[in-house]
């Protein structure tokens, strides 16, 4: 992680890349509105840990002048604290329109997961003279994480900035668009090249497959296979139409 300021002030933000499309695509988004962009990754133990491997392609895809340093943060408490199949506890499959966990929550749900990622990539905003955070939380077309909603983050960013004496900024451009929309919102900025970049080279499967897929690589059977696997689907369909 790079010691110091970065350029402080309203021009400057820092994205949190996981290395899947959705931020990826909020990183492209970033790269058109601010003057200087810095990402963040966490290793928190995570059972699909190829995604941060995927982060440096989908960086060197979008570099520019506007492209500073990538960080990481290692977060191992989460998956100390355990309980979800995305740190190592089983996989228990749903019934029949049913969930699989008696709170109706994903079992692919890690509590407190973006509660600590946001905080502490607000810490590290404030140490590098960072005002606005970027992140890809969605809760249009999700896997039901409460952590997700638009009401979550809008208070942990009040919260956030009264624990900190700060006057930092959370975006969430994807809040309110699908997964087709997020493939739309990708053009847009990059046309195909970019959604290509981001079909090709993100991570979205929770098993940590790598298996090439017409819209990606995962093992087109886990919840977040599902969702990327329709929301290409829709896209392309509406470039045949």
């Amino acid at each position: 992680m790079t010691a110091g300021p970065a350029r402080p002030g309203d021009g400057s933000a820092l994205v949190l890349l996981s290395g899947g499309q959705d931020s990826a695509t909020c990183l492209a988004w970033a790269l058109e509105r601010f003057e200087h962009v810095e990402t963040l990754g966490f290793d928190y133990g995570q059972t699909h840990r190829v995604e941060l491997e995927c982060r440096a392609a989908l960086r060197a895809g979008m570099a520019s002048s506007r492209l500073g340093p990538d960080h990481t943060l290692h977060v191992p408490t989460l998956a100390e604290i355990g309980g979800s199949s995305l740190t190592g506890a089983p996989h228990r499959p749903a019934a029949s329109g049913g969930k699989p966990r008696d709170d109706g929550l994903p079992d692919s749900f890690v509590p407190g997961r973006n509660l600590v990622f946001l905080t502490f990539a607000a810490a590290l905003a404030a140490r590098r003279g960072i005002r606005h955070l970027v992140g890809g939380m969605c809760e249009t077309d999700y896997s039901g994480y409460p952590d997700c909603r638009d009401d979550t983050l809008k208070s942990l960013q009040a919260t956030i900035n009264l624990g900190m004496n700060t006057r930092i900024v959370l975006h969430t451009p994807l809040m309110w668009r699908d997964k087709a929309a997020t493939w739309r919102l990708a053009e847009a900025l990059g046309g195909a090249a970019l959604v290509e970049l981001i079909r090709a080279e993100s991570h979205s499967c929770y098993q940590g497959d790598r298996t090439p897929r017409a819209w990606g690589a995962g093992c087109a059977a886990c919840p977040a296979c599902d969702l990327r696997a329709r929301g290409w689907a829709a896209y392309a369909a509406g470039h045949e139409r």
